[in-house]
């Protein structure tokens, strides 16, 4: 049996390559849309991808389930779980409590974990060369190391009325039925790790035990004491912001994400020859250098998204394709480069990347307004915007600062002064910048404070 993990730092997101070495065939658990990793994969191995299958229907990223079965003509299995209005809308066999797919010597058996959400499927994974009960269980966001997944993201991203308490009912139940029934023994392989906002307080460490779980994990004594409303109470507080774009990746992973197909290699575009579109803002060019670079001067109307391993999670402040449609231009040094960057974005549905360029040159820039800490006193503004999570918020800003989350700036926008002025600001600096120039592309005033909030307190 091969057991491949693939993790992706940009979201705190891993997804399993599992393999018989005895048939050669292969299953895919919860794959993302830019496929080649598990190609790649399978090549390696000598291996054939016949199944793809996910846990749920995930809020935090675009799923790949339909991208890799279409490239590889290998089924797909879905959970058939939840209820009627948890059901995925598209083709796809269908995996309640207790069935199986069997892939070789292997055996993956779906066990209905509901609490994150209510379709959640867990998969006990047995080598049937090796032994003849499960010695693996693939949680993905069910049980994580030191955490769970957190059940309020139907309230807080799809929709949903006061359903985190009866997902926190489930949560207690699926515990104490489905999972503490299992050996000890039972290794933990969790869809994700430290970083997510799928939990409050999720480990780095790529696996775990269920017996390691049992007694160390902060809800270990509740189950013990069989103490479900203190589980309740606990489960529920402290969980972090939800992204607003975690609406949009309900929904289209619920009806099924569009399928990209084969993907040319970007064309590079020379800086001069978009001065028109510009202009017009008919592009939207993202500049991808860190908010130091960018304050020495930009394209007007650029969008700040830092290249590196957070153009997912940042590009999802800054653009929302559901209500822009305009093809985004990329400053890359080089094609690599732009397609790491359109790699990334795909996994949150931003597909439209057209082009990249290499420098700015021949097109005109502009310095982004910006504020030291000492002249905040005197400066004359309409609203001091914190952009920084709420907890950090909650520990401390500077006064009178009105507070959104940077995730959700773009569906807030009613919240803010159109014709005022903004003073925007973060910890350091890197999540006002993108903050900021999204709220300057849609026609918004904004001053940043340099060196955001670390700067004012020591200012």
């Amino acid at each position: 049996m091969l057991v491949e993990r693939i993790y992706d730092e940009d979201l705190a997101q891993a997804s399993y390559f599992i393999g018989c070495q005895a048939h050669n065939s292969a299953i895919v658990v919860d794959p993302r849309r830019d496929i080649e990793v598990y190609l790649e994969m399978a090549a390696k191995n000598g291996m054939e991808i016949v199944a793809v299958t996910e846990t749920h229907i995930h809020a935090d990223y675009l799923s790949g389930t339909r991208e890799l079965a279409a490239a590889t003509n290998a089924t797909m299995y879905v959970s058939g779980e939840g209820g009627q209005d948890w059901q995925y809308e598209f083709d796809a066999e269908r995996l309640m409590d207790g069935s199986e797919i069997r892939l070789g010597n292997l055996v993956l058996t779906a066990v209905h974990t509901p609490g994150h959400t209510p379709e959640h499927l867990s998969f006990l994974l047995k080598d049937g060369a090796f032994a003849d009960a499960p010695g693996f269980m693939l949680t993905g966001d069910f049980v994580f190391a030191g955490d769970l997944g957190r059940p309020d993201l139907l309230d807080e991203a799809a929709g949903g009325v006061d359903t985190r308490f009866a997902g926190a009912r489930q949560m207690f139940r699926s515990l104490k039925e489905k999972f503490l029934t299992l050996p000890d023994y039972v290794q933990i392989l969790p869809g994700h790790g430290s970083g997510s906002a799928c939990g409050k307080a999720l480990g780095s460490v790529p696996s775990t035990t269920l017996g390691y779980e049992r007694q160390f994990a902060w809800w270990g004594k509740y189950l013990a004491a069989d103490d479900e409303q203190g589980f309740i109470d606990e489960l529920l507080s402290g969980q972090p912001d939800a992204p607003a774009y975690f609406g949009r990746m309900k929904r289209q992973n619920r009806q099924g994400p569009a399928i990209m197909g084969p993907r040319e290699p970007l064309p590079q575009v020379d800086a001069a020859s978009l001065r028109e579109q510009v202009a017009e803002r008919s592009v939207i060019v993202v500049d991808t250098r860190s908010a130091d670079e960018v304050h020495r001067g930009t394209v007007e109307g650029a969008v700040n998204i830092p290249a590196g391993n957070a153009v997912a999670k940042f590009g999802s402040w800054a653009v929302d394709p559901e209500k822009d449609s305009r093809p985004l231009i990329v400053l890359a040094p080089s094609q690599e480069a732009a397609k790491a960057f359109w790699d990334h974005s795909v996994r949150v549905g931003i597909d439209n990347v057209a082009g990249f360029m290499t420098s700015f040159d021949g097109l005109d820039l502009v310095a982004p307004a910006t504020i030291e800490p000492t002249e905040l006193d005197g400066f004359d503004y309409d609203l001091l915007l914190d952009v920084r999570n709420r907890s950090e918020f909650e520990d401390g800003h500077i006064p009178g600062a009105f507070h959104i989350n940077g995730a959700k700036v773009l569906w807030n926008l009613e919240k803010l002064p159109k014709d005022g002025k903004i003073v925007s600001y973060c910890k350091s600096g890197t999540r006002s910048s993108i903050a900021a120039s999204a709220l300057r592309s849609a026609g918004f005033d904004v001053v940043e404070l340099k060196g955001s909030y670390d700067s004012w307190v020591t200012r």
